[in-house]
């Protein structure tokens, strides 16, 4: 990690999360964002700093040796990778608060949503959570 990237810490088996990352890192053509799974195996003894159960909670990434959270953490992020213009918003003083009330709430509940979105439209990347994967449906009744 170099002191210049921005470093986010997300929650990997959450298909809307693994998509916006995944959005994300094809945007990053100049490699200045590192993406950390949450639940990777080895995650508190490469990073005893980071406290995995807050990260959980509200997104937390680390920039130029700062921890940023929320927002702060996608407004960084899209910026870096130039596209400053589409989360500009998010600064303004009357959308800022409201959208991170917003966030707050999808934090909290972004399984549920993330699951019914990704099963129902297909919406996300696969992730899987205690050995199920998430699988998008053909809406199809199967029974013969």
């Amino acid at each position: 990690m170099t002191r210049s990237s921005l470093t986010i810490f997300y929650d990997a088996q959450c298909p809307l999360c693994n998509l916006e990352m995944q959005k994300l890192k094809d945007q990053d053509t100049a490699a200045l964002i590192i993406l950390v799974d949450l639940h990777q195996e080895d995650f508190e003894q490469q990073f005893p700093h980071v406290d995995r159960a807050q990260a959980l909670k509200i997104l937390y990434g680390e920039y130029q040796g700062k921890p940023l959270r929320a927002m702060d953490v996608t407004h960084r992020a899209w910026t870096l990778v130039g596209r400053g213009t589409l989360v500009a918003p998010l600064r303004w003083p009357i959308v800022r608060p409201l959208a991170h009330l917003v966030y707050l709430l999808l934090a909290k509940y972004r399984r549920p949503i993330s699951h019914f979105l990704f099963t129902r439209f297909g919406l996300g990347l696969a992730a899987c959570d205690q050995g199920t994967c998430y699988e998008p449906t053909n809406h199809s009744n199967h029974r013969g």
